[in-house]
């Protein structure tokens, strides 16, 4: 019982804290992370898990998973190869310029994350639209 009372004043204390702040967000200002392999991090540039195939005859989009989007590259996986050749390819189909398109994480593995840069007219939807006409074609 004692606990809960320190429970509860505890929770009271923080909220008359958290209260007192009189200026809100507007939530459509705040991105909302998506779930799936296209998503937007907390500086809302969009962040794509690639599960990269090198060795490929030709660039392509092989498919969208829940882990994340498979794509096969042509070029080996020596020396940054591959990853050089995946930013430019990726920039391609999503009609960005290659620097805004960067290799975050899994610089020598087949699981990687590459982030977009935020800019105009580049949304999530717009990114998996693009990926999957890739496929597509």
């Amino acid at each position: 019982m004692f606990t809960n009372i320190i429970a509860r004043r505890k929770i009271q204390i923080f909220s008359s804290f958290m209260g007192k702040s009189k200026q809100k967000t507007p939530a459509a200002a705040v991105p909302t992370p998506e779930t799936g392999p296209i998503s937007i991090d907390k500086q809302g540039n969009i962040r794509i898990n690639i599960l990269a195939k090198p060795g490929a005859k030709q660039n392509g989009i092989t498919d969208i998973g829940s882990e994340g989007v498979g794509v096969q590259i042509a070029a080996p996986p020596v020396e940054g190869e591959a990853n050089t050749e995946l930013v430019k390819y990726l920039s391609k189909v999503l009609g960005l310029r290659k620097s805004d398109v960067s290799l975050d994480k899994g610089s020598k593995s087949r699981i990687k994350v590459v982030s977009v840069m935020k800019s105009d007219g580049v949304t999530v939807k717009s990114v998996e639209d693009a990926l999957r006409k890739e496929i597509d074609s």
